[in-house]
């Protein structure tokens, strides 16, 4: 029997997200030891990531601006 949250939309956004991550990261370079992939990936995630990289589903801006906009949406509303 299926696992009754299989075949939901949503539980395929965090694979989608990193498969993002591996084809615009992890698959364009290689390094020569684990630090340094590990910071390799913790900086794109970080700064280009959420930060930099405009989403779709965010309406064209970035994680962080969205977070921004969210917060000030709320404190404006109390």
């Amino acid at each position: 029997m299926l696992d009754e949250r299989t075949w939901k939309c949503w539980d395929n956004a965090v694979s989608e997200s990193f498969a993002t991550l591996k084809r615009e990261l992890v698959y364009r370079q290689s390094w020569p030891t684990r630090d340094d992939a590990a910071r390799a990936i913790h900086d794109y995630v970080e700064v280009f990531y959420n930060r930099h990289r405009r989403h779709s589903t965010l309406g064209g801006i970035s994680p962080a601006e969205f977070k921004r906009t969210h917060e000030q949406n709320l404190s404006q509303a109390a």
